[in-house]
């Protein structure tokens, strides 16, 4: 893909397409023959940047933990393309979800990461993982939409920085996994685990995977600057706002077959003011000739705090609007127009 770039994974040397195959919903909502077919049209255009988890497949259940990343594993060994693609992963953080382990509350010490990454290299059938990511802190912050009630402060019970990122730096030294990112983390545990990188001499974090899009532009307030300034890059996750972007939930529509009929759990754009805020965003694609959902992603793409954009599709239709994203040439009419809606609906859904 012509305007497919390819960008610096923090201090890394290694270097990503400004597109991520987000594979969360591969083992429940999509099957893996359709994944396999999205995976070989994202490969063909140069999109070979993967991102699954221990915990998927979404939503979580039992049933289907680990389906995703089963699912990619397969692919890549039919394929024979461990050397063409760029894996990522993700280790779960403190959950009372007790079947992750075996039935011992989650948490982020040096054993139970251990564990994750051998379980995660099993089903994945390879000998290392790219990127490892802390899918979200083991301290208790409010977390995915957590911050509509308010922030309330955590106990000082929380697995340690040095313990966490140590467990890491000796994955990384036997070769397991090369490179660490956080994801869901806030700008105090990001500099927490960068100073604690410095002083051990351990991997330093290479990016920061949290939501991020028209609707949720919190990550501007703080992070954006970290990510600039320290260069670890946004993985950005949610540009669609599951969805909500691409306008097909207005007025209080719920398509057979899509994750909010299926599923339900997207409370977090359910908020009073985000129906205006969508509806401002959708009718600004339409005057632009573009589908609402290529606007949102492109948005999110030309940022330059993200690294990579990662979408997840559940049919050929929008995949090929998240392709056709990358061909909208970003002006500043543009631009102007988002702040403007932005100012009158800021960040409807943190």
């Amino acid at each position: 893909m012509d305007n497919l770039e390819r960008r610096p994974l923090g201090r890394t040397g290694l270097k990503v397409p400004s597109l991520c195959v987000g594979t969360m919903m591969y083992g429940s909502q999509t099957p893996q023959e359709v994944a396999f077919r999205q995976m070989d049209r994202c490969l063909e255009r140069g999109i070979n940047f993967l991102d699954t988890a221990e915990l998927y497949s979404i939503p979580p259940d039992p049933k289907t933990h680990g389906n995703s990343e089963r699912i990619v594993g397969e692919w890549i060994k039919q394929r024979n393309i461990r050397d063409k693609v760029i894996l990522a992963s993700k280790v779960a953080g403190r959950t009372g979800m007790k079947w992750i382990r075996d039935g011992v509350e989650a948490r982020l010490t040096a054993k139970q990461i251990r564990i994750a990454v051998e379980n995660s290299l099993k089903r994945l059938q390879t000998d290392y993982i790219d990127l490892y990511q802390i899918h979200w802190p083991d301290r208790q912050v409010p977390n995915f939409g957590g911050t509509l009630y308010g922030y309330r402060h955590y106990d000082d019970d929380y697995i340690s920085f040095e313990e966490t990122l140590g467990a890491l730096d000796a994955l990384v030294r036997e070769g397991k996994i090369r490179h660490v990112g956080l994801s869901n983390e806030t700008a105090w545990g990001v500099m927490k685990f960068l100073e604690t990188a410095e002083q051990k001499g351990w991997p330093r974090m290479a990016s920061i995977q949290n939501a991020y899009s028209l609707v949720n532009r919190f990550f501007e307030n703080d992070l954006a600057e970290i990510a600039m300034q320290e260069q670890v890059g946004l993985l950005a996750y949610s540009p669609l706002g599951q969805g909500y972007l691409s306008g097909k939930y207005l007025d209080g529509a719920e398509p057979k077959g899509t994750r909010l009929s299926l599923y339900g759990r997207l409370e977090r754009y359910q908020t009073p003011a985000a129906e205006r805020a969508i509806r401002a965003y959708v009718e600004l694609a339409h005057d632009l000739n573009v589908a609402p959902a290529a606007l949102a992603l492109q948005f999110v793409t030309t940022r330059k705090w993200v690294t990579s954009n990662i979408f997840g599709a559940t049919n050929d239709q929008q995949l090929d609007e998240i392709f056709a994203s990358l061909d909208i040439k970003w002006t500043r009419d543009i631009e102007r127009a988002i702040h403007a809606i932005h100012a009158e609906n800021s960040n409807p859904c943190p």
